[in-house]
């Protein structure tokens, strides 16, 4: 029995991994595909700070990186996975939120409070083409300039891959993991396009937060378990619960 990650490359390898280190089998369908944006720094723009709410962002524009000028801003990063992004692709100034938009959101209005941060500063926001909140604008209503740079975007899977469909027939998934509300949706588009979506929707789906979570419910599964934070570690305890809830 095997863990289905849907995760995009090449995050899966990391969880596939972590997965493995655990003891589980594991199953890789990635239902978003990277695709980087071209990126261009104006250079007479003024900008405070960075904000960033995916790890896909800076790998985006990472060749565009060196001898930078935005590698000496601080970097407000949406969780320590992108923060890790972030220091490897240069910045030394890195903080992490807690793992959502609404934690980076108020770790940069903390910034201001204890004056890491002037109110009025400009923020640069990479981001990618589908946004699931409207981060620039909340942060618009404080008091910031938020100028957004569409980075990368992220291009929906049509299809699961022959193997993981007959997978779901043999039995052989045991749990799907799910990252996104966008990859949770491709999901289940490629799991009715391949005929496996009542087979797919009958088994636990564990997913990175309640939004995620609400996708896998409003499609009909019944065994859905979010996690208690959005990060990884949280995700697998969200797996761990669900597979003794399975077997209790």
């Amino acid at each position: 029995m095997a863990v289905l990650v849907t995760r995009p490359h090449p995050d899966d390898e990391a969880t596939a991994t972590a997965l493995r280190a655990r003891g589980f089998e594991v199953l890789r369908a990635p239902m978003l595909r990277f695709e980087a944006v071209p990126f261009h720094d104006d250079a007479d723009a003024r900008y405070g700070a960075i904000i960033v709410t995916s790890a896909n962002a800076l790998r985006a524009i990472a060749p565009h990186l060196a001898d930078s000028r935005l590698l000496k801003l601080p970097l407000f990063a949406v969780g320590e996975h992108t923060a890790s992004a972030a220091r490897d692709a240069g910045f030394s100034e890195v903080i992490a939120a807690r793992g959502d938009a609404g934690a980076l959101r108020d770790l940069v209005l903390g910034a201001v409070k204890s004056k890491q941060l002037k109110k009025a500063s400009t923020l640069l926001y990479l981001a990618g083409a589908d946004l699931a909140r409207d981060l620039a604008g909340e942060l618009g209503e404080k008091g910031f300039t938020v100028v957004t740079h569409t980075t990368y975007r992220m291009i929906p899977a049509s299809s699961l891959p022959q193997e993981i469909c007959d997978a779901f027939v043999a039995n052989r998934v045991e749990a799907v993991l799910h990252y996104s509300r966008r990859s949770a949706r491709a999901f289940l588009n490629a799991a009715r396009s391949g005929g496996v979506e009542i087979s797919a929707l009958a088994l636990p789906q564990c997913c990175i937060s309640t939004a995620v979570a609400a996708v896998l419910r409003d499609a009909g599964a019944t065994q859905v378990t979010a996690a208690v934070q959005a990060d990884e570690n949280a995700l697998f305890e969200a797996l761990g619960r669900a597979l003794r809830t399975r077997l209790a």
